[in-house]
């Protein structure tokens, strides 16, 4: 009877260990002719390898779990159609080259489009010339890490996001890089996800663009020469750190714009040589702290419905105007920071100066009424105005002020 016993259990267990061993299935090969097929035959669970070479295929559907590898050289080509449609779990991607999706006008087509699927993983990746690269729509638990994403860089219309992400939670996108898109990554209805350590970069709008998402991290990304900088919309919660906001320049750009934004923490950024570093409307209750502002047309615009915010211990060198507003009022406070253009005394030696600080200049007042006078800056007259506040300032916001500047600039 215990011989018996054993013999099953162990039946039992070699089973289960083949049942766990993944099938490998090279394809196309002399039996399955494409990838497709392979993918539609391959039992859950098993790994499909693509042969090196070419493959026009469109309209893969992955509807069980199992991996899509590449070997080195495996392109496939959509010939202008969806290449890739996964919607199952527990699917991976890894290792191919996506190529040629042509622009839709009806229909947002992806190189890979997951719909209502979870713990999947595209990672290490290339995406040529597609309208849209990667999709996921009704997600969750899912991975998008170590891809490349190449743009065709038309116009706005005809260009879809690189990475875009509607309706998901516990998203990470990290390590990609992603240029020549309309928006390099997009997040709509977004929850409880994480951008790190992502290169964005020479993309036709934002290099980051999120709209109603919410308790979301970015860090370490950095988001350079897009056409408008990056946008952060209608969220809360969100937790911008160690980011950097380099070289976007326009009429209408931005390092960060910042609208109706509550309860969130913008820390150890830098914003260098952007049109505007950070430009916040209707944003309430955030903390900006330990941020690096440097050669920026404008630092920080901070409007008169941005109330409740706290700039603290942040970094203003060489920069247009610091800090700019549409009202002579201010319901945030700055305390603490550090200004290249204070001209203050410290004569108890504590790092601390002990004259407040204006950073509202009354020509940057003069500028928010009336854009054109912006062609006076270099002027004798606007030097004599400058001057002429500082010593009397009567008309720049009374309320804008640092108590408490800092005498040398932080680390």
């Amino acid at each position: 009877m215990k011989r018996t016993l054993f013999i099953l259990l162990t039946l039992v267990l070699v089973g289960a260990v083949s049942a766990q061993t993944p099938v490998r299935i090279t394809a196309p090969n002399d039996t399955l002719t494409t990838i497709a097929e392979a993918v539609r035959r391959a039992p859950a669970g098993s790994e499909v390898v693509v042969r090196a070479g070419v493959w026009h295929e469109q309209r893969i559907t992955i509807d069980k779990p199992l991996t899509l590898v590449g070997e080195v050289g495996a392109v496939i080509d959509g010939d202008g159609q969806p290449i890739l449609l996964i919607t199952a779990d527990s699917v991976a991607v890894r290792g191919l080259v996506f190529r040629n999706v042509a622009t839709s006008f009806v229909e947002d087509q992806a190189a890979i489009k997951l719909n209502e699927a979870s713990q999947c993983v595209i990672e290490d990746n290339r995406f040529e010339d597609t309208f849209f690269g990667i999709y996921l729509a009704r997600t969750s638990h899912c991975a998008i890490r170590g891809n490349v994403l190449e743009g065709r860089k038309g116009t706005e219309t005809r260009s879809g996001n690189g990475i875009h992400l509607w309706y998901s939670r516990y998203i990470t996108i990290t390590g990609n890089t992603v240029r020549g898109h309309r928006d390099g990554i997009y997040l709509e209805f977004v929850e409880d996800s994480e951008v790190l350590d992502n290169l964005s970069t020479g993309n036709l709008r934002y290099g980051l663009h999120f709209m109603f998402s919410n308790r979301c991290i970015y860090r370490r990304n950095a988001l350079l020469a897009n056409g408008a900088g990056v946008a952060v919309m209608y969220s809360k919660t969100v937790e911008m750190t160690a980011n950097r906001f380099e070289d976007n320049w326009g009429p209408a750009s931005y390092g960060l714009l910042l609208k109706d934004i509550t309860d969130s923490a913008i820390r150890g950024n830098t914003f260098r040589r952007n049109t505007i570093g950070i430009y916040a409307e209707g944003s309430n209750r955030m903390a900006m702290d330990g941020n690096t502002f440097e050669g920026n047309g404008w630092a920080l615009k901070l409007m008169a419905n941005a109330t409740d915010n706290t700039i603290t211990a942040n970094n203003f060198i060489a920069n247009t105007f610091d800090v700019a507003t549409n009202s002579r009022q201010s319901n945030s406070t700055f305390a603490g920071n550090y200004w290249d253009n204070y001209t203050g005394y410290d004569l108890d030696r504590d790092g601390v100066g002990d004259v407040p600080f204006r950073p509202v200049r009354l020509f940057s007042l003069l500028v928010e009424a009336n854009e054109p006078s912006i062609i006076l800056l270099r002027s004798l007259f606007i030097d004599l105005l400058d001057a002429a506040e500082r010593v009397l300032p009567s008309l720049t916001p009374e309320t804008l002020v640092d108590a408490s500047p800092a005498l040398r600039a932080f680390q």
